[in-house]
């Protein structure tokens, strides 16, 4: 009786841990499923959140959640300061970066990029009644403002006679402009023209100089080429099958 009884309890036990298991196997296919995406949710009209909005909005959220669906899996998005985006990317707290990042050398020596998913260029905001800037080659001699980490706050400080401000978000940049702090804001041509058609700004105008063509990646670790090649083939599948168009039509209101 004794050794049947021993039986039965050593087999309820490895029941009992293998229904353990399969719950602990569920909870990390559940994980699995998750895409963690890192965001700083102040760059209108990529990545912003309208108050009273629950979600994140713009161009690039809803292309990230386009990639991650055609991966089988669902963006877990988290709002991050754009200079502590790549960190968290190293300390692996995230698995992607979609914000606008800009393609260069000097990223690409801490990250992996996928495919180039959008062309953007810097161009430049003035006051209404601004005569004597028409050109970034007018800059010399004046106040410039930027937002902290981006590629306009880098090319700014390198022009001759610059004086550059580095503020925390874009929005930041254009109160300063309208307070007179400064006299031009550099911004990545898409986020100037959203400020200045959505939020129906008076008192200042977009200049047609255009300072540079940059190519828009998502980022990752870069030893994770199994993620890379998931993403560049999301990302020709929304090409090919038409959803890229509509989600850029939606924010953008042309074909690219």
């Amino acid at each position: 009786m004794k050794l049947k009884k021993l039986a039965l309890v050593l087999t309820g036990a490895l029941v009992s841990l293998s229904l353990l298991g399969c719950g602990a196997g569920g909870d990390q296919a559940k994980q699995a499923s998750k895409l963690r995406v890192g965001a700083s949710i102040d760059f209108a009209p990529f990545e912003f959140q309208d108050e009273g909005q629950k979600d994140y909005q713009g161009f690039d959220m809803d292309l990230i959640r386009a990639v991650a669906k055609e991966m089988g899996s669902e963006a877990e998005i988290q709002n991050i300061g754009f200079d502590g985006l790549i960190p968290a990317l190293q300390a692996k707290n995230i698995d992607v970066i979609i914000s606008g990042m800009t393609i260069n050398d000097e990223r690409k020596e801490k990250v992996a990029f996928s495919d180039p998913y959008y062309q953007s260029g810097l161009t430049m905001v003035v006051r209404s009644d601004e005569e004597n800037i028409k050109s970034f080659s007018d800059l010399k001699g004046h106040k410039v403002a930027a937002q902290i980490g981006t590629t306009g706050a880098k090319m700014a400080k390198e022009m001759e006679g610059v004086t550059v401000s580095e503020l925390n978000t874009p929005a930041d940049c254009f109160m300063e402009l309208k307070a007179g702090g400064v006299d031009a804001v550099i911004n990545d041509r898409p986020v100037n023209d959203y400020y200045i058609n959505q939020s129906q700004a008076t008192g200042v105008k977009t200049l047609a100089d255009r300072l540079s063509a940059e190519d828009y990646g998502i980022a990752m670790a870069k030893d994770n080429t199994e993620l890379q090649q998931k993403i560049n083939a999301a990302l020709k599948k929304l090409h090919d099958n038409g959803e890229y168009d509509k989600i850029y039509q939606k924010w953008f209101g042309a074909n690219k």
